[in-house]
This record gives C-alpha cells, sequence and structure tokens, in this order.
C-alpha cells in the first residue's frame, strides 16, 4: 500500500517547457492555438497566463532575445541531423551525397521552424519567470495598462 503525499507535486520544467506551459504556474497555455502549423496565428500568445494570472511580454521587446535561442536549436539540429546522416549513409565529395545532405537538412529545418520558434519562447520565458508553489494562496496580479499606471 502506498501512503499518498499531501503535498503536491512539482510540475517538471521540462514538460511545462516542451508543452508550452506558464513558468509561473506550469499549468496555464503560453499560445492560444494549439497547432504550431497554421501559420497566420502560430506565435499568437496570451497576454497573460489563463491561469495564474502571469503576464507573458514582461516588458516591450522581450521576446527579441528569442532569436538567440531559435538559433541554437537550429544549430543543434542540423548538427545533429548532419551527423547522423554520415553515420547512416555517410558522406563524400565524390559523389552528391553531401548535397542531399544538405538538400534534406534544409527542407526539415524549414518544416521544424514553427516547432522551434514555439519552443524558444517557452525557453525564453522559463529562464526569467520561476515557479511559484504557492501561486494558489496569493491574490490575482491586477491586470493593469500603462495607461492606468502613467
Amino acid at each position: 500500500m502506498c501512503a499518498k503525499n499531501n503535498q503536491t507535486d512539482k510540475p517538471s520544467l521540462i514538460k511545462s517547457v516542451l508543452t508550452s506551459r506558464c513558468p509561473h504556474c506550469r499549468e496555464g497555455a503560453l499560445f492560444i492555438y494549439p497547432n504550431p502549423y497554421k501559420l497566420k496565428t502560430t506565435m499568437r500568445m496570451y497576454e497573460h497566463c489563463p491561469v495564474c494570472g502571469q503576464k507573458y511580454e514582461i516588458e516591450t521587446g522581450f521576446f527579441f532575445g528569442t532569436g538567440y535561442i531559435s538559433y541554437a536549436l537550429s544549430v543543434a539540429y542540423l548538427f545533429t541531423f548532419f551527423l547522423a546522416w554520415h553515420l547512416v549513409f555517410g558522406l563524400s565529395v565524390m559523389d552528391s551525397s553531401i548535397f542531399q545532405c544538405l538538400a534534406a537538412g534544409a527542407f526539415t529545418i524549414v518544416l521544424l521552424q514553427p516547432l522551434l520558434q514555439r519552443l524558444s519562447r517557452s525557453i525564453w520565458i522559463a529562464i526569467f519567470v520561476h515557479y511559484d508553489p504557492e501561486w494558489r494562496n496569493k491574490p490575482a496580479q491586477p491586470k493593469t495598462t500603462e495607461a492606468a499606471v502613467n
């Protein structure tokens, strides 16, 4: 017989990043539309977390830094792809295998861009907004606008 833990388990950071969840509560969705391949709405995000009220764009231009994350993810993917291609098919300058590898890598990285862009935003916000296990016990954050503050 297993004893039940009275304390709620802390949601996984990796799981919340991979599923694009709010880093503050790890429950609310970051993106309005779940399908990243609906290209007109790929990057549309909620202004605030629908569950805990955490503001997603912390300051103007906050998500500009995601370009660095997206670039690093793309380079890591292409390096892994190139290495796997080399191990499975081999590469040679004497035949067209290097060009086939480059074409296949370019094709797959273009297909993966919507996923990589969303993942980079999820990683970026998780760096700056940390999980709060007591978020349920705190009053909801007021949703103010700049006009109301000034």
